[in-house]
């Protein structure tokens, strides 16, 4: 199973929309998919149709009572797409988890016991670098960075590589960077091409070709509990993400995927 981490510190840069596009548009053609909710704000799980109700299993129990993967997915309304929703509960597992034994591996164990049962995982991060998303750089081969077009784009991210490289040295050696995805760009505003012209020149070809414009279809999405790509698959936003997809399964290693 490929496990993909969606991280940056930074909130309201698109990680949850991301992970929801990217994983619907894998879906779609035939990959069997798992989103891992670390957020405790739940907007994966939200995004997804999830209701607080049907939470009975989260990744809290992942987490803190090691409850298997398998026992705590949820099927969605998108074919051949789960999801391990998350609750209020995982807003105290920061503290819990620092006087738990191997800390930084509970989310890497549970996923360990079910390297079958899906083709891909995306593990959408809250926006810090607490024990949560080290859980996420831990358990996880590659690490996907959606960053936002706009001013303090690039002040962010040091530290999160910062953390990458403190990670592969300490936990997890076979972690690598899949891609810096620009996102919010919006064609009309010249600061917009400045930033990305400037993640380009610092970042090279880590940065994925696509970008992510503003588009008010992609926002309205998740108050529905669909993925943009349902929701109206030809917004420029939608059609964005299914190029993303085809970029990120491109550097992936290939899959032999029954549709």
């Amino acid at each position: 199973m490929i496990r993909i981490t969606v991280a940056n510190q930074k909130g309201g840069v698109g990680k949850t929309t991301t992970a929801i596009n990217l994983g619907t548009a894998m879906a779609a053609i035939g990959w069997r998919v798992l989103i891992i909710d670390l957020d405790p704000q739940g907007n994966a799980s939200t995004g997804l149709g999830i209701p607080v109700s049907d939470r009975v299993r989260s990744s809290y129990d992942v987490l803190m009572a090691e409850e298997r993967a398998v026992d705590c997915a949820i099927p969605t309304k998108v074919p051949r797409l789960s999801i391990i929703p998350a609750t209020v509960d995982l807003s105290g597992a920061e503290i819990q988890l620092v006087e738990v034994e191997a800390r930084a591996h509970r989310l890497t164990r549970a996923l360990d016991a079910a390297p079958d049962q899906w083709d891909v995982c995306l593990i959408d991060c809250p926006p810090s670098l607490g024990l949560l998303t080290i859980n996420a750089l831990v358990a996880a081969q590659s690490l996907l960075v959606p960053l936002q077009c706009e001013f303090f784009a690039l002040e962010g991210l040091s530290q999160l590589l910062k953390t990458y490289e403190q990670i592969r040295e300490r936990f997890n050696p076979g972690l690598s960077i899949l891609g810096v995805a620009l996102t919010m760009y919006d064609r009309r505003n010249r600061l917009t091409e400045q930033v990305a012209d400037d993640v380009r020149s610092c970042l090279g070809a880590s940065v994925f070709d696509t970008v992510i414009p503003r588009n008010v279809r992609l926002s309205e999405a998740p108050s529905h509990g669909l993925p943009a790509l349902i929701y109206d698959h030809r917004c420029s936003g939608s059609e964005a993400y299914m190029a993303l997809a085809r970029e990120v399964i491109g550097r992936l290693p290939a899959l032999r995927i029954a549709a």
